[in-house]
């Protein structure tokens, strides 16, 4: 198979000109870059992928796909056919894609593409980038890292070793809204910072969604998985709070439960219905499966959360069936995960400033961040569209209105992969505000906080990391037993 792709590929290398990159492009950091548009293999291509994958299709001049591995098939085609990827480079999996980007290097000395976009499963994450820096490709990465601690540090051990552009899935810091307040913070006009507090509403149905899930993985604030997860929400609020701050945690606690989406809470009315097509209270339940997706589908509405549920076009027959059969339609009652419906996480930090961040799942508005920042000489309240500043010694406020820029997070999406493009093209990883190292310590704080509430103590995160690093470098199978 992988003989065939590699004569079809070389052929196609004849017959127009190769969007494949050098195996010996500029490292990061060197002048130069890339002259011609970064070319993309994308690994995965559901929403996240797909999110990211947009700017090729707004901004060809700056990038292009040119690789894809996705196992469903019509979304594969879709994709393919959307972006004009050659079928000799449209994969079902991505081991197939890494095996036949292996054989054209050994053949020609090139790889693929300039970079990856890692878009799979959570619990893919480690395999897939792993494999990828190996052979030189630059990363973008959804986050989470890994699933487990001992993955994020082998990560990012791969990453160091492999010398590449490294870009992680916190999309908030990119948003036109967040860069303006980082701006702010940086600038030390009001001052400085002493505390944070961050709220993120992630809205009723929008939990059920995530909760009833299970293999889609999309989703970006539940890890489902095995037991030794930690069930958290929120690793970009904890990343761009890390970075407002500009110094290192040093102590984090963390209290939170399932408090409703549990078989104790499900209404005596309810029955033994586990799903809800089978319930007779549906029409009451502010969680209905029916209310959520096929009230969408009737009013023409086939986008997020519809489209995750189908390998197709959503319509009332397939989405129909999807929740009869699938783990959408399942009572959120009777579901096994156990992921916190509410979280508080508290940060101390070694200049003494402190931050704390709290999810709840029980809101109308949906993740729209509600923040409050506190410093020496002023204070900033946003919402995620707009902020307001209040500078103490004038007693002025100003309201700021940054520029919309659509998609996904506040315009995130698009600043993130546009901003990653530009850092591939030019070989400089200091255009994405952060780097490896960065991006684990952010989840180093996330790990020790989940190891906060279910230890129920507070942790020293400087202690934490360290016995994180030396359990990797000894045994990584052991490494999980503290947490």
């Amino acid at each position: 198979m992988f003989a065939n792709t590699k004569n079809l590929w070389r052929r196609s290398i004849r017959m127009k000109e190769s969007p494949v990159t050098s195996s010996d492009s500029k490292a990061p950091g060197e002048s130069g870059g890339l002259a011609s548009p970064v070319t993309l293999a994308v690994i995965g291509c559901g929403q996240r992928g797909k999110a990211y994958a947009r700017y090729a299709l707004q901004s060809p001049e700056a990038c292009k796909v040119v690789a894809i591995a996705e196992p469903r098939p019509q979304t594969r085609s879709r994709f393919a056919a959307q972006h004009k990827v050659d079928q000799t480079l449209v994969f079902s999996d991505w081991k197939e894609l890494h095996a036949a980007s292996a054989e054209t290097i050994d053949a020609i000395g090139k790889r693929l593409a300039d970079a990856v976009l890692i878009a799979v499963q959570d619990h893919m994450h480690v395999e897939v980038a792993l494999a990828f820096a190996e052979q030189g490709y630059h990363i973008l990465c959804e986050k989470p890292m890994a699933t487990t601690l001992a993955d994020c540090i082998r990560m990012e051990q791969a990453v160091k070793k492999a010398g590449i552009i490294f870009g992680m899935g916190h999309v908030m810091r990119y948003s036109p809204y967040s860069q303006e307040i980082t701006s702010i913070v940086k600038s030390g006009a009001l001052g400085r910072l002493i505390n944070v507090q961050q709220l993120e509403p992630v809205g009723h149905f929008h939990f059920a969604h995530s909760y009833r899930q299970l293999g889609e993985g999309e989703p970006e604030f539940i890890f489902l998985d095995d037991k030794e997860l930690p069930k958290l929400t929120f690793s970009s609020d904890i990343d761009i709070i890390c970075h407002w701050m500009g110094s290192p945690v040093f102590r984090a606690s963390s209290f939170g439960s399932l408090q409703h989406f549990r078989k104790s809470a499900k209404p005596g009315e309810a029955g033994a219905a586990t799903r809800c097509f089978d319930c007779k209270i549906e029409k009451e339940c502010p969680y209905s499966a029916k209310r959520i997706y096929l009230d969408r589908v009737s009013s023409g509405d086939i986008g997020w959360p519809v489209s995750p549920l189908v390998d197709d076009i959503p319509d009332i027959e397939n989405i129909t069936a999807a929740l009869k059969a699938g783990p959408y339609g399942r009572c959120v009652y009777e579901c096994d995960n156990d992921v916190c419906d509410n979280q508080v996480v508290n940060l101390e930090f070694e200049n003494g400033s402190t931050a704390s961040f709290t999810m709840v799942a029980f809101t109308s508005a949906i993740c729209d961040r509600q923040l409050r920042m506190h410093f020496s000489h002023g204070e900033i309240i946003g919402d995620m569209s707009t902020f307001t500043v209040t500078d103490f010694r004038n007693n002025k406020t100003k309201t700021h209105y940054p520029k919309s820029e659509g998609g996904g997070h506040g315009g995130g999406d698009m600043g993130l992969i546009r901003t990653f493009v530009e850092a591939v093209r030019t070989g400089n990883q200091k255009l994405l505000g952060t780097d490896v190292e960065e991006v684990l310590k952010s989840h180093m704080t996330v790990f020790a906080a989940e190891t906060s509430r279910t230890q129920q103590k507070v942790v020293d995160c400087n202690d934490f990391e360290l016995r994180a690093r030396e359990m990797v470098q000894g045994t990584l199978s052991h490494v999980l037993e503290l947490y």
